[in-house]
């Protein structure tokens, strides 16, 4: 809002210092990182005390581990904390009228009512297990589709293929977005197909490539197919976060650490010069996905000082759905979605350690009619804990010793950060 109120007086001839500020992507980025910092601050205490008045409180599952209970009753939903401070820093400093920032309020706002709705009925209906897992799913397929849709059809999600500078362009005012001096030849924006892929020389790959049909079917085809990717990784990331969410501090440091890297790409890709100079993907308005970006890390690192060891708050579905959509939904929106693999490794590692340890229980109590496990406990966070022995034969027992909760939060971090640094070292490897 405030920057449409500048831009209002801007048309109006009003001319003051620090008016041509609001036309700066770094600057609007800082101030909608800052004001989601101080939303979280502000608002965190007032919030979690009146959660603490209601008795929202979580419902603590006896999984054996040896500090597990004493969280129970600690105040959950606490992702409303991160919903507000992220639509907060983005309403007054995004470009509303942006196709990209209405795409992540959509989706914001979507998963953030999923995560509630799950939420709701844990703690007001007493049922520990929440919406059922096909209902959760058909709301993030849906919203999937919403957003693969929305990219097929609007005619205002398009991209540059082929930049090439011919001389060299001063940055003025305006270069944060576009080009405003020198010459340059382009071809046309088109509706495209390609994303960004590592270790090749144009980093670039085309779901056309897919397509079993060619001709007028061809072209039908590959856009099916782009839609039904964009609907995994938004149910992938979605969930993967959903299961990292389990130790104090986790999901928001790690996921706070994927939106820094994401904010830089958007920044790189919405922008003519860099985007050119490395040779990455031009998307015309993405870079506004770097200011929604820097209200979303800054809302994580607001929950944080509520959320670190011990936690004074859970954030819930209600925060962990919205994370993994919004991380899901920017990485589609600026055709990254190849590199989530690494950047979210953590959350790939902890969502494939659930499902090789049902699949493999399963299958050996089907042979044997005793379950077998690979860890000790899935998600994989949790086998690093003090914790009972399972039942039945386990590949990886626990780790002697356990480790502190706080311990294993810092070393994914750790990890974590690895995985952004190599991310972006990708820009630069074909």
């Amino acid at each position: 809002m405030i920057y449409h109120l500048f831009q209002y007086l801007e048309s109006l001839g009003i001319d003051f210092p620090g008016i041509g500020l609001m036309h700066y992507l770094s600057f609007r980025a800082i101030l909608a990182a800052v004001t989601a910092v101080l939303t979280a601050l502000m608002a965190g205490k007032r919030i979690i005390r009146w959660l603490q008045g209601r008795q929202i409180g979580e419902t603590v599952r006896d999984l054996g581990l040896a500090d597990q209970i004493q969280k129970k009753g600690t105040p959950t939903m606490g992702g409303i904390i991160i919903i507000l401070s992220i639509m907060t820093g983005v309403l007054l400093f995004c470009d509303l009228t942006n196709i990209y920032v209405l795409l992540l309020v959509v989706s914001t706002l979507w998963c953030g009512a999923l995560g509630f709705t799950d939420d709701y009925i844990k703690v007001f209906k007493h049922r520990k297990e929440g919406m059922s897992e096909k209902a959760k799913l058909v709301g993030q397929v849906a919203l999937g589709f919403v957003i693969g849709l929305t990219v097929w059809m609007s005619p205002d999600i398009v991209v540059r293929e082929k930049v090439e500078v011919k001389e060299s362009i001063e940055r003025t005012l305006e270069t944060e977005t576009t080009v405003t001096s020198g010459r340059y030849v382009q071809e046309d924006v088109v509706k495209s197909t390609k994303t960004t892929i590592p270790f090749v020389k144009n980093h670039e790959f085309d779901y056309r490539w897919l397509s079993p049909v060619k001709g007028a079917w061809g072209w039908y085809a590959k856009w099916a197919i782009y839609v039904l990717m964009i609907v995994l990784v938004i149910t992938a990331c979605s969930n993967g976060t959903n299961l990292t969410d389990g130790l104090d501090g986790l999901a928001a440091g790690t996921s706070a650490i994927v939106g820094v890297v994401l904010g830089v790409l958007a920044w790189l890709g919405g922008n003519l010069i860099d985007s050119n100079y490395l040779n990455i993907m031009y998307i015309p308005g993405s870079g506004e996905i770097a200011i929604f970006m820097s209200a979303f890390v800054g809302a994580l690192i607001g929950f944080l000082w509520y959320n670190s060891f011990p936690a004074q708050v859970f954030m819930g579905d209600t925060g962990s759905l919205t994370i993994g959509g919004v991380i899901g939904v920017s990485a589609v929106l600026m055709r990254k979605e190849l590199l989530l693999p690494l950047l979210c490794g953590i959350f790939f590692v902890e969502s494939l350690s659930v499902l090789l340890q049902r699949s493999y229980f399963k299958v050996t109590r089907k042979k044997t009619g005793v379950g077998h496990r690979i860890w000790s406990m899935t998600p994989l966070h949790h086998h690093y804990q003090d914790k009972k022995a399972p039942e039945g034969p386990v590949i990886f027992p626990k780790p002697v010793p356990a480790q502190h909760e706080a311990k294993i939060t810092v070393r994914f971090w750790i990890v974590g950060i690895i995985l952004a640094v190599s991310t972006l070292a990708l820009l630069k490897i074909r």
